[in-house]
């Protein structure tokens, strides 16, 4: 790459340098960032300071150690910060389509690592022993912007005193379900008065409904992944009104549920269906071709628990994934895109999830997002949010230039060969 490039990357430093304040924390942020383009296995600390520094090692890990882990930054400003500039590119091609609620789980071993407890961990896909963050990315179809990065504190931690000052996590901070983080993210987000688009997400939010009531609250649509088993009133169908009569006093207020009548499972509707409600689309180009599958949407009412409410609630769309072939549905969603939607956006706007989750496969993959050893509460944070940061440099770059040239500016130095990094896995 030429020296523009060069130029842009140190401009860009040059921008995080003006948030995480004091003048001796100029230089350990571009070697960070620095170490975390580079090739290499692992991205932390001491592979990083191999990298950067390999002629002054025991300084340079010193250095990069007391920014990441202990230097009091404002890792939210330095997030803020390289998202707009990324953002600067992302709407050179496309308006901002979605914002993309996802949670990244990093395996851990052991228990002192702030956070780690066992959990769901969806980079092995069951329940392990690991860290999980809420993230909150703005995306279209080309790319997207890493924008919130927040650690999730299990009860046990946050109940535990003696962890939570060991491991340094804020006394004010207390339990937060994850849903509850995404949507205090989403507030920050707006308060930034960032593009508003709808909120996409998989099933851990979009099966709750107080999740999906606070984005509405918000004023911004979703299009939301939901498990088989929630229920909905199928199109023309709603909760019966509330029943006339009864005894003296106060009359009865809510809407009911009675024999017959009643609200049942995406799954079960879906299988009723005729197969004239079935359209085939194209939904992605994929490395061995175009993606196709088999969609419908529906005109339902979600019905959780709306027995216990005054009236039914608004009719949504329901979009249901049936792949040609497929024993069973594979997937489906709510949404309250509007109405007039055609089910092409509508497929787009709920898929748009896949978009994420490459970008995150490289933030582990090539950017080291987990490999943090350290133990504590703002490294975690810190650690996490340099990535980010790095990440959205290349992602401006990508913007620019399609395909990305190779960032031959950042040319690592050499290594010595008796160097050895510790940590070839996750300590607790």
């Amino acid at each position: 790459m030429d020296d523009s490039a060069a130029g842009r990357f140190d401009e860009f430093v040059s921008r995080l340098a003006g948030v995480v304040g004091h003048a001796d924390r100029h230089a350990p942020l571009k070697a960070y960032l620095t170490g975390l383009l580079l090739p290499g296995d692992r991205k932390s600390v001491e592979p990083l300071a191999a990298r950067v520094a390999p002629h002054d090692l025991g300084r340079a890990h010193q250095s990069l150690h007391h920014f990441v882990s202990t230097a009091a930054w404002d890792s939210a400003a330095v997030l803020m910060t390289a998202r707009d500039y990324a953002l600067d590119q992302l709407e050179r091609h496309a308006p901002v389509a979605a914002w993309i609620v996802d949670d990244i789980g990093i395996p851990k071993k052991g228990s002192h690592s702030v956070g780690v407890t066992r959990q769901y961990c969806g980079a092995l896909g069951k329940t392990a022993n690991c860290q999980v963050a809420v993230c909150v990315s703005l995306a279209n179809k080309l790319m997207s912007v890493p924008s919130a990065w927040q650690l999730f504190l299990p009860k046990d931690w946050a109940d535990d005193a003696a962890r939570r000052a060991k491991a340094g996590v804020p006394v004010e901070l207390k339990y937060r379900s994850k849903w509850q983080i995404a949507l205090d993210e989403i507030d920050r987000l707006i308060a930034d008065d960032l593009p508003l688009a709808p909120v996409v997400a998989d099933s851990a939010y979009g099966d709750v409904t107080a999740f999906r009531e606070g984005i509405t609250e918000r004023n911004l649509p979703y299009a939301v992944a939901i498990r088989g088993a929630t229920t909905v009133w199928p199109p023309g169908m709603q909760p019966l009104p509330p029943k006339p009569g009864g005894k003296p006093g106060k009359p009865p207020t809510r809407v009911r549920r009675e024999g017959s009548h009643q609200p049942v499972s995406v799954e079960k509707l879906a299988r009723s269906l005729t197969d004239d409600a079935w359209q085939t689309l194209k939904w992605r180009e994929g490395s061995k071709g175009t993606i196709t599958s088999r969609f419908a949407a529906l005109r339902v009412r979600p019905a959780h628990r709306d027995n216990e409410r005054t009236e039914a609630r608004p009719v949504e769309w329901l979009l249901i994934e049936w792949a040609q072939g497929e024993n069973a549905p594979g997937k489906y969603w709510l949404s309250t895109a509007p109405e007039h939607i055609n089910i092409n956006e509508l497929v787009a706007l709920a898929k748009l999830r896949w978009r994420v989750e490459r970008d995150f496969q490289e933030l582990k993959d090539e950017l080291g997002l987990d490999h943090y050893e350290g133990r504590n509460y703002r490294g975690f944070h810190n650690h996490g949010v340099l990535c980010m940061a790095a990440y959205c440099f290349l992602a401006a770059e990508r913007g620019r230039l399609s395909p990305l040239a190779t960032l031959s500016f950042l040319q690592p130095p050499q290594v010595p060969e008796d160097f050895k990094p510790r940590g070839a896995t996750n300590q607790t």
